[in-house]
């Protein structure tokens, strides 16, 4: 048990988050603006929710109500496994939703699961690569569905398949980075799935050498330990396009349904603009790494 406790990725990733002090800087600064551009699409912020799947354990019709708070937020709605018809009623809602497709051993079933997403009007697809093995090594098994690790010519078949654009998520090496932009992905996200592997990365420790990689030609998304303005605005300080927020929404999902979304996702944005505010960054565009420094006292 000592050995689990040593290796949580989970509280890793937090401790990480929390090795991270801002400066402040007032003069010159403005009153900060959150809207958030993707895809052609604009919204009031760039803190959304998570890839979640199978919601109706929260509350009746969770993953609609979740899409119904994004909706409300004016936030990009991000959505795991599901039927063609659950999506319909999502996008029903009017949320802009990105659509993340489990890594299927059948081929055919992932081109089904990007056809039907885009009958549905998503504002973008993806898939989740690292959840192709178990933990020990084998494929894993989701549901009754086998599952199975993707090549870069999968993810480029993908890409050519998609009239939307493809996101890859659960990038976290500078080499996934390198080879999701040579097979066309239009978007990574950095995660780590909530500490699907033990000692792995901080998506924030990544993060710059991910960057570094993609040179600002797609957006980079993070995922995992997301909780608070203050950590999105570490994130996006760094250099990340926008972040989602998972476990912290299912308590006011479960509380109070759309609404419980809605309110937390605006109460995250409030505490973000106020630390922009504190910081001189008073827009997306003017974000600034430069005011972070680690514990050690040492510059990002």
């Amino acid at each position: 048990m000592e050995e689990q406790k040593q290796g949580d990725s989970d509280r890793i990733t937090r401790e990480y988050f929390d090795s991270m002090l801002l400066e402040m800087r007032h003069i010159d600064s403005r009153n900060p603006d959150t809207t958030f551009t993707l895809y052609g699409e604009t919204f009031a912020t760039p803190i959304m929710t998570a890839a979640f799947s199978h919601l109706e354990q929260v509350c009746r019709e969770g993953m609609v109500e979740a899409a119904k708070g994004a909706a409300g937020a004016q936030a990009v709605n991000w959505v795991g496994m599901g039927d063609e018809e659950e999506l319909a009623r999502i996008t029903a809602t009017g949320a802009k939703t990105i659509k993340i497709i489990k890594p299927y051993a059948d081929h055919e079933l992932v081109l089904r699961k990007i056809a039907d997403a885009e009958r549905c009007g998503v504002l973008a697809v993806g898939m989740d690569i690292d959840h192709a093995f178990n933990s020990k090594g084998g494929c894993d098994q989701i549901r009754g569905y086998e599952m199975a690790p993707k090549s870069r010519e999968d993810i480029r078949e993908y890409v050519r398949e998609a009239s939307v654009p493809f996101i890859v998520k659960g990038i976290l090496s500078e080499r996934d980075a390198y080879k999701s932009m040579e097979a066309g992905a239009q978007g990574i996200v950095v995660s780590h799935h909530h500490g699907i592997m033990e000692y792995a990365c901080p998506p924030l420790m990544i993060l710059p050498d991910i960057l570094k990689v993609v040179d600002g030609q797609i957006p980079v998304f993070v995922d995992c330990g997301i909780v608070s303005g203050m950590d999105a605005f570490k994130a996006l300080a760094l250099g990340a396009a926008a972040v989602s927020v998972g476990r912290a929404l299912i308590q006011p999902l479960a509380d109070q349904g759309a609404e419980g979304i809605c309110g937390k996702l605006n109460q995250m944005n409030d505490e973000l603009k106020g630390i922009m505010a504190r910081t001189g960054c008073y827009d997306l565009q003017h974000m600034d790494k430069s005011v972070i420094r680690q514990m050690s006292g040492q510059k990002k």
